[in-house]
């Protein structure tokens, strides 16, 4: 698998997040801010998530792509768009459940749109704390947002609550 790289693009009201590789913990720093400007910046009328050129991608980022989802749909009053054609990742949102949360295409290509790249610099660490409280945050919203999930994370919530 390719290492992750995280592509961006904001155009009028109109917001891409383009996931790229084996999308892993790593990367959710530059996410969560992404996230946050979409939170942020002008109004949005679509928020697309493209997964069509993703390898793999980890439950840490999972939760980061629920919280952009119920944003969506409890601030901005729209259903974000995913774009995925992935078999193996399909069946992962279906099992954590957020193919409830976004509308999920399975378009080729994505809205064509100026990116800029914002992954990480391999040499460039995240801070533990903050990797640590985002990957904390990413495992609460998928257990509440299903609690069968619980058995598969609670050791894991459990470890980081006591090390928050």
């Amino acid at each position: 698998m390719s290492s992750g790289r995280i592509l961006v693009a904001q155009q009028g009201g109109v917001y891409l997040l383009k996931l790229t590789g084996d999308v892993r913990v790593t990367l959710c720093a530059s996410v969560t801010d992404y996230i946050n400007q979409i939170f942020s910046g002008p109004p949005a009328t679509d928020v697309y998530v493209d997964l069509l050129e993703a390898e793999g991608i980890d439950s840490t980022m999972l939760g980061m792509l629920a919280k952009l989802a119920v944003h969506c749909i409890d601030e901005l009053h729209i259903k974000a768009r995913m774009l995925c054609v992935n078999r193996n990742i399909l069946r992962v949102l279906e099992s954590m459940e957020l193919d409830e949360l976004f509308e999920i295409l399975g378009l080729p290509t994505s809205p064509d749109m100026p990116v800029t790249d914002i992954t990480p610099d391999s040499e460039q660490e995240p801070e533990l704390d903050t990797l640590r409280q985002q990957v904390l945050e990413a495992h609460k919203l998928l257990v509440k947002l299903n609690p069968k999930l619980m058995g598969d994370f609670v050791a894991l919530i459990n470890t980081l609550e006591g090390d928050c």
